[in-house]
């Protein structure tokens, strides 16, 4: 994991915490964060025909309210180690609760006179920005508080992230039918932000915080050739990834799935990602050369799309089954690439904030295209032409990505 804090001046302390019990307290704080990062996107997709009919929602609203959270994760991952050093990281992270919290409340809000659409749109915006800065601060966190438990830390939290995708397209539909309202279904999901929120606020309060500065020199990734194979391989798999959070119920049910069958579904899917991404790792760190991992996961995730479009629909499960697989290893070997194509911690968190800043941004024009050919198309058959496409663009530049070269070498 790459520490936001690696380049502090002086370095950051870990956080105060008076004993072993503390430590696991925070420990559970930080993994119940993570719980929270991925369910505004896979929530909203869940009762989006919902939403759109009692809403009104023209087309082009969907599209934003799909395509900015993900574009918002890059915009703001780079003021996360600024915040840190001014206020500490702690503290920011508390505040992205907050912020997260009230994004998710404001969300369903309908406007006197105005509809739903305005607060759809800033709560959106609110939950990109906190997701954005909870994204960068928390490895640096784990990786700074349980240096003894990293393997232990890391594999909880990022296994949260990924519940917590799963939890948002799995119960959101069976909310919406329980309480009648969309607006409801969306508001329950403000309830663990706020919970978590309120457990870290007495660990934060008390942390103390000298100003940082920062390090300068060292590799420039910005002109490395590696570090732009690396952070096009990501920002490719991005643009999939993130598609799947917001498209993949609509596509089903589009189909003919009904709401509870698309989330569980989807859930699913989500949940095998697991597998990929606790194995993929492993796998592609045995070896110097990641170039077949790479092209092969790639392929898999590009084909499991296209196929939840147009296979069989009484084969569902096997497509959406080959999606999560792909689309886990994906993710994972993505970010392992930050480790194995540098050499040292400083080059490491350079690379992960131009793969973040510049992957994300990139990233978020996948779920933009496919609501845009949908809106001009009239059904879903042309995103799995697209992403068909895309799959083999990330195989590509997982290709180059994964041969044995290093950021900051004559020949990186």
């Amino acid at each position: 994991m790459v520490d936001a804090e690696i380049e502090d001046i002086p370095a950051a302390g870990p956080t105060r915490v008076g004993s072993r019990r503390a430590l696991v307290y925070l420990g559970v704080c930080l993994v119940l964060i993570g719980l929270n990062l991925r369910t505004v996107f896979s929530s909203f997709a869940a009762v989006l025909p919902e939403v759109t009919a009692d809403a009104g929602l023209p087309g082009w609203a969907l599209v934003v309210l799909t395509t900015v959270p993900v574009t918002l994760l890059g915009l703001f991952a780079p003021l996360a180690p600024f915040l840190a050093r001014r206020f500490g990281a702690e503290r920011v992270l508390l505040g992205a609760m907050a912020m997260l919290t009230a994004g998710l409340l404001l969300r369903p809000v309908e406007v006197p006179g105005a509809g739903h659409l305005p607060a759809l749109l800033a709560g959106t915006a609110a939950c990109g920005a906190a997701i954005s800065l909870c994204n960068v601060l928390l490895p640096g966190l784990v990786k700074r508080d349980f240096p003894h438990r990293l393997g232990l830390m890391g594999g909880l939290y990022t296994t949260a992230i990924v519940a917590s995708a799963a939890l948002g397209a799995g119960l959101t539909y069976p909310l919406f039918r329980v309480s009648g309202e969309w607006s409801a279904a969306l508001w329950f999901w403000a309830l663990p932000a706020g919970v978590v929120f309120l457990l870290f606020l007495p660990v934060a309060v008390r942390q103390r915080h000298g100003r940082q500065g920062h390090a300068h020199g060292g590799v420039t990734v910005w002109r490395s050739a590696v570090a732009w194979n690396v952070t096009a391989f990501m920002a490719f798999q991005a643009m999939m990834s993130f598609s799947v959070f917001a498209w993949l119920a609509p596509i089903l049910r589009e189909r003919g799935m009904d709401g509870n069958a698309a989330g569980l579904v989807v859930s699913t899917s989500i949940l095998v990602q697991m597998l990929g991404s606790l194995f993929a790792p492993a796998l592609a760190t045995r070896f110097g050369d990641q170039r077949i991992i790479n092209t092969v996961v790639a392929l898999l995730t590009g084909g499991g799309f296209a196929l939840s479009v147009f296979g069989p629909l009484e084969l569902i499960w096997l497509w959406t089954g080959v999606l999560g697989l792909g689309q886990g290893s994906l993710t994972a070997v993505a970010l392992t690439m930050i480790m194995v194509r540098t050499r040292d911690a400083h080059t490491a968190s350079r690379l992960s904030g131009m793969m973040q800043g510049v992957g994300y941004g990139v990233g978020s024009t996948g779920t933009l295209m496919v609501g845009q050919l949908h809106q001009a198309t009239g059904s879903f058959a042309a995103a799995g032409v697209l992403f068909l496409a895309i799959g083999s663009l990330t195989a590509f530049f997982g290709y180059r990505a994964g041969r044995s070269r290093f950021v900051g070498d004559p020949s990186g």
